[in-house]
C-alpha cells in the first residue's frame, strides 16, 4: 500500500510539473532563441554593448570557476577589458532546449556547446519577459565532467585548493 502511495504521489508531482510547462508560442521560440544566438554572437565579435544589452539589469552570470558568481555590472566590468581588446569568446550550440512556464513571462533552456580550447561545455540559464523583450536574468557556463574521470577531477581541484 505504502508504494502505491509514493507511486501516485510521484506521478501526481510529475503531471503537476509537467502542467506548468506550456508549449512555447512561435513568438517566444523565436525571440528566445534569437537572444541566445546573440549572446554568442555578441560575444565572438567582442561587441560588449550588444553583448550585455541581453541581460536583465539584476543578472548573474556563473563562469566555469567555482569563484565565478558575478553581478552583471561585475561581469560587464571583467569583460568589457577584455572586448576592449577585440578578443570575445566564442561557443558554437550544438543543442539547445528551451521552456517557459505559463505565465509567459519565465523561461529557462539549456545547450550543449562546443568550444576550441574547453571543447563541449553547457550553458543553462533563465530569462523573463520585461517590457515585452526576454532578456537573461541567469547564465551558468559549465564543462561537463564524464563520470568515468570524475573521481580524478575531483582529487585535482582539491590539490589545488590545498594550495592557495
Amino acid at each position: 500500500m505504502r508504494n502505491l502511495i509514493l507511486c501516485a504521489l510521484t506521478i501526481a508531482v510529475s503531471v503537476t510539473a509537467a502542467a506548468s510547462i506550456r508549449s512555447i508560442s512561435d513568438d517566444d521560440a523565436v525571440a528566445i532563441q534569437h537572444v541566445l544566438d546573440q549572446l554568442h554572437d555578441a560575444a565572438s565579435k567582442a561587441d560588449g554593448e550588444r553583448y550585455f544589452g541581453l541581460f536583465a539589469p539584476n543578472a548573474i552570470f556563473f563562469g566555469t570557476d567555482a569563484t565565478e558568481r558575478w553581478p552583471i555590472d561585475e561581469f560587464r566590468t571583467y569583460a568589457m577589458k577584455r572586448f576592449e581588446t577585440g578578443i570575445g569568446w566564442t561557443y558554437h550550440v550544438r543543442e539547445r532546449h528551451v521552456y517557459v512556464d505559463d505565465d509567459a513571462n519565465t523561461a529557462w533552456f539549456d545547450e550543449v556547446l562546443r568550444n576550441d580550447k574547453y571543447g563541449e561545455c553547457r550553458g543553462t540559464g533563465v530569462l523573463i519577459k520585461l517590457k515585452g523583450a526576454w532578456k537573461i536574468v541567469q547564465y551558468n557556463l559549465t564543462i561537463p565532467i564524464p563520470n568515468e574521470i570524475a573521481l580524478d577531477v575531483v582529487e585535482m581541484i582539491r590539490r589545488q585548493e590545498t594550495r592557495k
